[in-house]
């Protein structure tokens, strides 16, 4: 029988030390894919096993891509979830070998979106980023994008006519679905209220506008209050939702279009029965889960994640490969709808 080949074997017929074989063998550092070509070919030659080592050399012939995510509110349940959608479509992918590095703004100002944009754009070949409507930021994209670095909007369309794509909800739509839900939900007419995070988040905008334009439409009997302005923070939408609910008897809805809806969730199971205010929230955690079982929240209009994170994944890809395109779009996901009965 004959015997089988060993390392000293396959070092010596590669012309290199038993070392580097080893090395090559576990992937314990790296080696020249020309020294790899040599050991696998020796190896083929002499009959020694070649499985680890042509997986090896196929996972060095795939190209190395490095996406570069910038979100904001790291505290929130619903971009957690959405950097670990992110990091998730990135692994998955078997035609590239994908680096992911995450990071998010420290506030809602754009100086912090544009520190954190600059950092990742040093060792990243594309970006994604939530980042807010702004001229520093449009400039800032426009001069990545000139660099060669295609740059996304997530969520939140920002940098229009300069970003590659736009990848998030029709927003305008889901207003409008939200100002359905909650006339549908109301027994008689009486005021509205909508919360936006900013005057710079060009979705909430989107979403307060297709809110009002379904009111004038459909139930012009319902009053419109002026919108809050809420920062997307617990504690301003828990000030603000009771004042509302103190000031306003007749009040019978509230439309959380962007963060901060656990301070409208615990204002209501304060002062109100479930049912009584309806209430429209938007992405799905556990405080919006909880809620709606207790019928608290009349319906979630939340996001698909993973959907989202998987076909943006791939645009970005198409646009290291193809450099930015100079032609912009929008690519628009279908969001998932949850009401009380849906658990």
């Amino acid at each position: 029988m004959t015997q089988r080949p060993t390392i000293k074997d396959l070092a010596q017929a590669a012309g290199v030390g038993v070392a580097t074989v080893d090395r090559a063998l576990n992937s314990r550092s790296n080696v020249r894919q020309e020294t790899l070509d040599r050991v696998l070919e020796a190896a083929e030659r002499i009959g020694y096993p070649t499985r680890v080592l042509a997986a090896r050399r196929e996972d060095t012939t795939r190209p190395l891509v490095k996406f570069g995510f910038v979100l904001h509110k790291g505290g929130q349940e619903f971009y957690r979830n959405f950097a670990q959608e992110l990091q998730k479509a990135v692994e998955t992918r078997t035609d590239i070998r994908g680096r992911a590095i995450i990071r998010f703004a420290a506030s809602q100002a754009p100086d912090d979106f544009a520190k954190e944009i600059l950092e990742v754009s040093r060792s990243c070949d594309v970006i994604a980023t939530s980042a807010i409507n702004h001229p520093s930021l449009s400039a800032l994209a426009a001069k990545l994008i000139d660099e060669g670095i295609p740059v996304f909007a997530l969520l939140n369309d920002f940098a229009q006519g300069v970003r590659q794509n736009y990848l998030g909800l029709n927003n305008v739509k889901v207003g409008r679905v939200a100002a359905w839900m909650i006339v549908t939900q109301a027994r008689k007419s009486g005021k509205l209220a909508v919360f936006v995070g900013g005057n710079r988040w060009h979705g909430h905008l989107l979403r307060e506008t297709g809110f009002q334009s379904y009111i004038r439409e459909y139930a012009p009997e319902f009053q419109m209050l002026d919108t809050v302005v809420n920062l997307e923070t617990r504690q301003v939408t828990y000030e603000a939702t009771l004042e509302l609910l103190s000031r306003q008897p007749d009040l019978r809805g509230i439309y959380i279009a962007g963060g901060g809806m656990e301070g409208a969730i615990a204002a209501l199971r304060e002062t109100r029965p479930p049912g009584k205010v309806a209430l429209v929230v938007n992405e799905l955690t556990e405080d919006s889960r909880k809620a709606l079982v207790d019928r608290y929240i009349t319906m979630v209009i939340a996001t698909p994640l993973q959907d989202l994170s998987r076909d943006l994944i791939g645009l970005m890809i198409t646009a290291v490969r193809d450099g930015p395109d100079s032609t912009s779009s929008q690519h628009f996901m279908t969001p998932q709808l949850y009401v009380p009965e849906s658990f």
